[in-house]
């Protein structure tokens, strides 16, 4: 294990890792042999150091490594430096800029699984493990500045010197004095994955008995077909699917239909706003062209991805038919209830059995904490005579309760609560979004409401599932039908402690690690502290016509990658002389696995402005 010691100041640092078993250590100094010899203890900690096969360096610039390294050494599993400053009275940009060459020129010289650790005085930092934390703005901003050469906060801890054997810390304004190092932390960083850049993405499915590809929308490229729920996954929602329907199978004779439901849907689902439809248009009239061909199979029909208010009229109703001249749409299905609908209505299936439907949904909605473009749904649905709904719907909610107990049992110490909600107990403003998504559809008995804290309420954002009744005449007037639905992410990040949705899209493979063969444990996140970075954008509605919000969330999540967290309104101004309404956003960037520095946060901004100048038709201010 090659070990990398930047700005040692006596060596003693390096003198006690030296020890270390496996590793092999080479320590640098910026200054001259002949400067540091003189200082107390130095020369005593490099000859110990050459004792044992270290390597001594000196007059080495931290912010150009690669230059002091043949190209077959450069590669260092662990990088340290400790309380890097410029020196005398630098003040605190002069030290961003260090850092941030430092940072830049450590990337050509780690390994991909590296370290680096870097060792500043309390407060420096600018984190919230600083105690006290200065001001932002007074501070190194050390995990902002590490993000612009791609590196993550992936731990941090105190620096215990008193527990390092032979360590003076010195170096007090570029002389041979000791400095204050109480409530120093060790921040210690690793490469972060890069930032997508998506290429358009074609899918082939079998409708209508034959096979067609369509273009996936651009939000939506990286989260299609991932296979979450597939048998060789390990993904934490199928661990919670796999256990929901092994302590259901107890209760209820149990039959899995999750191989006959088409990502599509043919037409415009039931109780569904337009705004909130991913439209999918077959144009078979159309000529593919040649992008669109080599993404796809020669024989394919395919179709558009509709996703801009250019392709609705002042109603809200998407233009179709003058557009496109087809005779067919179909949308990413919002929703498992249509299917689970189909199967009843066609009497495919058996009183008394419960009928799981489970897989992705895709849905347009607003940026919220609690807002998923797509997540994972599961339905169960049974057919029982009159009269015992009652107890169907007690049965299958002590069963599910049963089996969430049992899984968070094995995470977390922490109190679970889960509660069955009248649907008219619940004020709209109390609802998250899969809650009112969901009232959309028909209408709701109960809210399945889950929370892990003391107090046994239920808050926003903890609403996981519902349960409606139907009668189906098609059926038998002695049958009716219960409907249940739970969405699987929100249920894997509740149990698991995930406090992202978007972390359990994310690439990287340290997410996963954490849940060897599928067994759920509590998250610990990979990116501490992310740096958030704020803009504001201002425009003209087009004269007339309402302003699609949805349809501006989807833009923003679309051009950033799903890194704007959050979208606020904070100005609407409306001319008295025109009547010309101007609408000011302020959008916050934020990643929550990767590295984001301001200037690619500057590049989003650029192109949202761009994107709803164009496809949303205001006008810039």
């Amino acid at each position: 294990r090659r070990v990398l010691l930047l700005g040692e100041g006596n060596f003693s640092f390096a003198a006690s890792l030296c020890g270390t078993a496996g590793t092999h250590v080479v320590a640098t100094c910026y200054e001259s042999e002949e400067e540091v010899s003189g200082r107390g203890r130095a020369a005593e900690s490099i000859r110990r150091l050459r004792e044992r096969g270290a390597e001594v360096l000196f007059s080495v610039d931290c912010t150009k490594l690669k230059d002091y390294f043949l190209p077959e050494k450069r590669e260092f599993d662990c990088i340290y430096f400790n309380f890097p400053h410029c020196g005398r009275k630098a003040g605190v940009a002069k030290n961003r800029e260090l850092l941030a060459h430092f940072f830049r020129s450590s990337a050509e010289v780690l390994t991909e699984e590296g370290e680096v650790h870097v060792a500043l005085c309390n407060g420096q930092g600018g984190t919230p493990a600083d105690q006290p934390r200065r001001e932002w703005h007074n501070s190194w901003q050390i995990v902002a500045v590490a993000a612009g050469a791609g590196f993550i906060l992936s731990n941090v801890h105190p620096f215990k010197a008193e527990t390092i054997h032979g360590y003076k810390c010195t170096g007090y304004r570029s002389q041979d004095k000791s400095f204050c190092v109480e409530g120093a932390l060790n921040h210690i960083f690793t490469r972060s994955t890069l930032l997508p850049y998506f290429k358009p993405v074609s899918c082939e499915v079998e409708l209508e008995s034959r096979k067609v590809s369509f273009q996936v929308p651009q939000v939506l490229v990286d989260k299609i077909n991932r296979g979450f729920l597939e048998l060789n996954s390990n993904h934490p929602v199928r661990t919670v699917k796999e256990k929901l329907t092994a302590e259901l199978s107890r209760a209820f004779p149990l039959q899995n239909i999750d191989y006959c439901l088409s990502l599509l849907h043919q037409g415009h689902p039931n109780g569904v706003c337009h705004s909130n439809i991913f439209w999918i248009i077959l144009s078979p009239e159309e000529t593919p062209s040649t992008e669109e061909m080599s993404n796809g199979p020669a024989n394919a029909v395919l179709f558009s991805h509709v996703d801009s208010c250019r392709d609705t009229d002042k109603n809200g109703r998407v233009n179709i038919q003058e557009r496109c001249h087809i005779s067919k749409r179909y949308c990413l299905r919002p929703s498992l209830l249509p299917y689970a609908q189909a199967i009843i209505q066609r009497g495919a299936f058996l009183p008394g059995t419960l009928h799981v439907l489970s897989g992705p949904v895709f849905r347009k909605c607003l940026i919220a904490p609690y807002s998923m473009p797509v997540f994972h749904e599961m339905v169960f649905v049974c057919a029982v005579n009159r009269g015992t709904e009652d107890s169907c719907i007690q049965m299958l909610v002590s069963n599910i309760k049963t089996s969430i107990h049992s899984l968070h049992q094995t995470v977390s110490s922490f109190k679970l609560s889960i509660n069955l909600r009248e649907a008219t107990s619940f004020e709209t403003t109390e609802l998250n979004d899969f809650a009112t998504f969901e009232s959309q559809l028909s209408k709701i008995q109960y809210f399945i409401c889950m929370n892990i804290d003391t107090s046994g309420s239920c808050e926003k954002g903890s609403c996981v599932g519902i349960i409606r009744t139907a009668h189906y005449e098609l059926v038998s007037s002695e049958l009716v039908v219960v409907f249940a639905s739970l969405n699987l992410d929100l249920l894997a990040m509740l149990i698991c402690g995930i406090s992202d949705w978007r972390m359990l899209w994310t690439s990287d493979t340290r997410f996963l690690r954490q849940f060897p063969r599928g067994e759920l444990r509590l998250f610990k996140s990979f990116s501490l502290y992310p740096p958030s970075y704020v803009h504001d954008v201002s425009f003209w509605v087009p004269d007339g016509e309402p302003f699609d919000e949805v349809a501006f969330h989807t833009v923003a999540r679309q051009v950033s990658g799903e890194m704007v967290i959050s979208v606020q309104l904070i100005d609407s101004f409306q001319q008295s002389e025109t009547g010309r309404k101007s609408l000011c956003y302020r959008l916050t960037f934020q990643s929550c696995d990767k590295a984001l520095s301001s200037q690619e946060v500057a590049e989003m901004q650029l192109l949202l402005r761009k994107e709803i100048n164009q496809r949303l038709r205001v006008t810039l201010r």
